[in-house]
């Protein structure tokens, strides 16, 4: 599958790589260069492939609160929530973002949300949450009319002002309007991202969502906004130890285990595998996901075994890479409770080789 940019990516010499089904480019120069432009000024990233639902009616906020871990009842209109959504067996079907949304639409008595859920999980989510809608509400798929561009990095706002009126500088983290945005109505533009360097996240149709990518690389400034792929945008999530679904987080990970025990509100009644989880908050879990550096230039990879410094097998890595920023390897992984703490010295076992490395408080970088 292709997002509407995807020409834009071929012409800016983007090498391309599939992920998730879908032709995404995974860089434009290299990642380092990428990455840097984030950190330091700002980048735009076509996040297209990212599925989006609505979810509307009476009982809106009661399927999205029996199918999501956060207490989305504390949304007011305009704000977005980090939230997972549980299968019934204490893993995760995919963490999400649950927009509220106006009202302007709806009958009386309706609310309306949008769920966005990673693109590798759209046909089983969406099946999911059709499968356990008991209740007056509809849920509609906008996956494929609906183009997504994140902009990201310390000038993001102030490089993209010059396409709206609205002042973006207001917007709070975690909140959105609608706007006109170079010159295309009826777009979403949200304080969120992927990167921990801010900016903004812009959905719009897929008609608009290429005019406004144009709009964007265009803009006017000192210094242009620079184009980024996949794999500056892993580094960049990894160095602010984002879970990334499918590595860190999956069906037989809980919440409580990935450290997302402060999306997992359990105050706010019956979800889908509350009980497991409020076992866990109390008895404490087995193992926990744990960030780590690396004393060598090699770089951890998925799956290599994380050993104790005596050799025992402790756990498993989930995702590495040469952090830009650090200038050194990094990485994710779940070990045995009782060697998470940080500063424990701990080994990565290469097959051939094993690497010193030390669990590090997450994220590895402050912003």
């Amino acid at each position: 599958m292709k997002t509407p940019i995807y020409e834009r990516h071929l012409a800016l010499g983007a090498r391309m790589t599939e992920f998730a089904g879908f032709q995404m480019p995974l860089l434009y120069s290299n990642v380092r260069d990428e990455h840097i432009a984030v950190r330091t000024s700002a980048g735009v990233f076509d996040v297209s492939h990212m599925g989006e639902f609505i979810i509307k009616g009476r009982e809106a906020l009661d399927l999205i609160q029996l199918l999501t871990s956060n207490d989305a009842s504390q949304l007011q209109i305009g704000e977005a929530q980090y939230s997972c959504m549980p299968n019934t067996t204490g893993g995760i079907m995919d963490d999400l973002l649950v927009y509220r949304l106006d009202e302007d639409q709806c009958s009386a008595g309706e609310k309306a949300y949008m769920l966005v859920v990673n693109a590798g999980n759209i046909r089983k989510d969406f099946s999911w949450i059709q499968s356990h809608n008991k209740f007056d509400t509809r849920v509609i798929d906008i996956s494929d009319q609906t183009g997504l561009i994140a902009v990201q990095g310390p000038s993001a706002v102030e490089m993209i002002q010059p396409l709206t009126d609205h002042d973006l500088a207001s917007l709070k983290y975690y909140t959105f309007t609608k706007q006109r945005f170079a010159g295309c109505d009826n777009v979403l533009i949200s304080a969120t991202g992927y990167t921990g360097s801010g900016g903004l996240e812009i959905y719009a149709d897929n008609v608009s969502i290429l005019h406004i990518w144009d709009s964007i690389l265009g803009v006017t400034s000192n210094q242009k906004i620079v184009p980024v792929g996949l794999g500056a945008r892993d580094t960049l999530r990894l160095e602010m130890g984002y879970c990334l679904y499918g590595h860190d987080i999956n069906e037989e990970t809980s919440p409580i285990e990935a450290g997302l025990g402060w999306i997992t509100n359990l105050k706010k009644g019956v979800f889908h595998s509350s009980h497991i989880f409020s076992k866990q908050k109390e008895e404490g879990v087995v193992r926990k996901l744990v960030g780590f550096t690396v004393d060598d230039r090699r770089v951890p990879r998925e799956g290599y075994v994380i050993q104790s410094i005596d050799h025992e097998e402790i756990g498993m890595v989930t995702s590495g890479t040469f952090s830009p920023s650090l200038e050194k390897p990094i990485g994710m992984g779940y070990v045995n409770q009782g060697n998470n703490k940080h500063g424990t010295d701990i080994l990565i076992s290469t097959g051939r080789k094993e690497l010193r490395a030390t669990v590090t408080k997450m994220p590895f970088i402050k912003i």
